[in-house]
């Protein structure tokens, strides 16, 4: 066991305090890994205020890690110490069943273990990146390519390839036209990855306070949702419709912007079920979809094709005492685009405890 220092949250609606928590021994298959830097995604927000349910507290969010591995299990092959990586959402699955299988370990059939929040296979209750280190089977270990950041490589292991999953899996591409519903975290990304892969791109968001950002990322058209109309203009418009976005938002009016046959396709997480009309799926044999992050061969091609295409998040770069403005700063948008914490400023937050 290894005693390493973490950021954590103590209870529902607390502030964040540094405490100390304890990374397994590594096991034959296990990496080690020296984190230098982890990014906030709104999941994390969602998870620590008990938006998503009940949870155990003290928790360590984070799960758009990277850093450098620092020790290996003597069976590990595919990475060595230096090796510059990163960890995602996920930290372990059954390996056996069809889904684990067929690279697709966010759909465990026996259950994924998230990297934080989760019941490990041990029992314990899985920490995640806001620490020091982690301790990761070697499967869910990513290789950072050369030419990417630490920093702005963290939030590909969310956002990255929660956005060129579905990109990929619908076909974007050139010829298609791509809509991204938000321009945050997510949405920032799902434009670059969009316009890397050729397909004309379009930004919706509620008013034009992100129009120039939006250009300035690679779109080539803009759509002020707050205003008059504006959806109805672009009825049957996109192949893709990419909806970024976890608050509710009149998801018909989006569908209806797709072509027939287009899709709009759900990455976030809103309090309210989607209310679609039949005749409107049926009718222009459109597609509602959701899509969750990505297995990790799919999570390593997106890292090399982000690379090959010169594609890193924007980012903010912040120290451990800056987290609980920054979790507010996320809530009201106000973030450009993504808030990436400092890991080695953690040991010098100023609440300590232990755990």
């Amino acid at each position: 066991m290894t005693a390493v220092q973490a950021l954590a949250m103590p209870a529902a609606g607390a502030a964040f305090e540094t405490i100390t928590i304890q990374r397994r021994a590594l096991r034959d298959d296990d990496v080690r890994i020296e984190i230098a830097y982890a990014g906030i995604c709104h999941s994390d927000i969602h998870t620590v205020r008990e938006e998503w349910g009940p949870i155990t507290f003290p928790l360590v969010p984070g799960h758009e890690i990277a850093g450098v591995v620092a020790e290996v299990g003597p069976a590990v092959t595919r990475v060595r110490v230096g090796d510059r990586v990163g960890v995602g959402c996920m930290v372990d699955s059954c390996g056996t069943c069809d889904a684990c299988k067929d690279g697709q370990e966010n759909y465990c059939r026996n259950g994924a273990v998230w990297t934080y929040g989760s019941d490990d296979v041990d029992g314990t209750t899985t920490q995640g990146g806001y620490s020091q280190q982690v301790v990761v089977a070697e499967r869910f270990v990513a290789r950072v390519p050369d030419g990417i950041g630490l920093d702005v490589a963290a939030p590909l292991l969310c956002a990255g390839i929660t956005t060129y999953n579905p990109l990929k899996r619908f076909g974007a591409g050139p010829g298609t036209t791509v809509a991204v519903v938000g321009l945050g975290g997510l949405g920032h990304m799902g434009v670059k990855i969009a316009v890397a892969m050729g397909a004309e791109v379009t930004v919706m968001s509620r008013t034009r306070a992100k129009e120039a950002d939006a250009r300035e990322l690679g779109a080539s058209g803009y759509v002020a949702t707050g205003e008059e109309g504006a959806l109805e203009a672009v009825a049957s418009t996109y192949d893709i419709v990419l909806n970024t976005v976890s608050a509710d938002l009149p998801v018909q009016a989006y569908l209806e912007t797709t072509r027939p046959r287009g899709a709009l396709v759900n990455v976030g997480l809103p309090p309210s079920d989607f209310v679609v009309s039949p005749w409107s799926v049926v009718g222009g044999s459109r597609i509602v979809a959701g899509s969750n992050i990505g297995g990790m061969a799919l999570t390593q091609e997106m890292l090399d094709f982000c690379a090959q295409h010169d594609i890193a998040a924007t980012i903010e770069t912040i120290s451990a005492d800056d987290v609980d403005a920054a979790y507010d700063r996320v809530v009201a948008g106000d973030v450009h685009y993504r808030a990436v914490i400092d890991v080695t400023s953690i040991g010098a937050a100023a609440t300590t405890s232990a755990h």
